[in-house]
């Protein structure tokens, strides 16, 4: 099966599963709720949407290989095609029902994503990406923001929950942006930051202690969009390096060298 003609099934498939997890908005007690560490969570939830996805995936291309959470395992084992899924990205905030969460799927060619889905069950909302074919929100054709000012910016990030090495450069640099931009916002999935990124609502993402299926559809996305998309150096190791920079091409030159100077090393 040719790549453009997985997008639609895969879309669909989001929406089903998609509405599976609305279903349970609101529904799910702490009984029914796992503490894989800190600030780790997972609910039964996630896992039935997971075991859907893997399972219709692997009924669209046989031959592919899995990475997520519960395929850690072959994390960097990317060669042929590769699914790199996230069955219910803001776990957090499902769980406290706040509707900002979503599912995101990549398909990778040898390592690089070539078709990028994210979908947002509870706003109604879908990012698609095929490599050079552009990006689009529900069919129509998105770009990223035109800005060129960091001081008319809004920016987006993510608040580290985990590993915290790095927490008072992060905090150094917040206070910078807090005083040179319009406002910074932390969404809680990563997806849907780099998905906002590329339809132009935020002007540029960064964050750290990031996984590959937290990212790798928003990556394309942005991409196709128009954007850039590096690590703290500036590299683009960034699928598998934690760490990510995007932002508008027009934004890039302002924004960069401040992230790069507090979290590079």
């Amino acid at each position: 099966m040719k790549i453009t003609a997985l997008l639609h099934p895969v879309v669909q498939l989001c929406k089903e599963v998609g509405n599976f997890q609305c279903e349970h908005l609101n529904r799910v007690s702490q009984t029914q709720v796992e503490d894989k560490g800190l600030n780790q969570l997972v609910s039964f939830v996630d896992q039935e949407s997971e075991k859907r996805l893997t399972e219709a995936l692997l009924a669209l291309m046989p031959e592919a290989r899995f990475i997520g959470e519960e395929f850690s395992s072959q994390e960097r084992e990317t060669s042929g095609y590769t699914w790199v899924i996230d069955p219910l990205d803001g776990t957090t905030n499902f769980l406290h029902g706040l509707p900002v969460f979503s599912i995101s799927i990549a398909l990778l060619d040898e390592g690089e994503p070539v078709l990028g889905v994210v979908h947002c069950p509870a706003l109604g909302e879908t990012f698609t990406a095929l490599r050079g074919q552009g990006a689009h929100l529900n069919g129509q054709r998105i770009q990223v923001s035109s800005n060129s000012e960091l001081s008319k910016s809004l920016l987006a990030t993510g608040f580290p929950y985990y590993e915290f090495g790095k927490m008072q450069p992060y905090l150094d640099l917040l206070q910078v942006f807090m005083k040179s931009t319009q406002g910074l916002r932390r969404m809680g999935s990563a997806a849907i930051d780099l998905a906002y990124t590329a339809c132009g609502r935020f002007d540029a993402f960064f964050e750290m202690n990031l996984s590959s299926w937290d990212i790798a559809a928003g990556i394309l996305l942005v991409k196709e969009a128009g954007g850039e998309v590096c690590d703290f150096k500036g590299g683009d190791s960034v699928l598998f390096g934690q760490e990510i920079i995007a932002c508008s091409a027009h934004l890039f030159p302002e924004f960069f060298p401040a992230v790069s100077a507090h979290l590079k090393d």
